[in-house]
């Protein structure tokens, strides 16, 4: 049930996150990183793009109870058994 409300959460939070890049940026500011490996002055607006587009995936994972199983899959081979 946690996971389902969280996952209507993500899915609520994140089309925010993605329309209102400009307003992340001049509250939180430029992320160096992006700057530097994702584009010359545009590349922190891009990673609160991407964020946001990760978090709507993560949602509508989480809301169709398929989260625990990509997990799993991605990181079963580190797992020890």
């Amino acid at each position: 049930m946690f996971q389902k409300v969280l996952g209507i959460i993500f899915i609520l939070i994140a089309p925010w996150l993605i329309i209102k890049t400009e307003w992340f940026l001049q509250n939180f500011g430029r992320i160096p990183w992006a700057e530097k490996h994702l584009g010359t002055e545009g590349g922190t607006r891009l990673f609160y793009k991407l964020i946001g587009i990760l978090l709507i995936f993560v949602g509508l994972l989480m809301l169709f109870n398929m989260f625990n199983g990509i997990v799993y899959w991605v990181l079963g081979p580190l797992l020890p058994r």
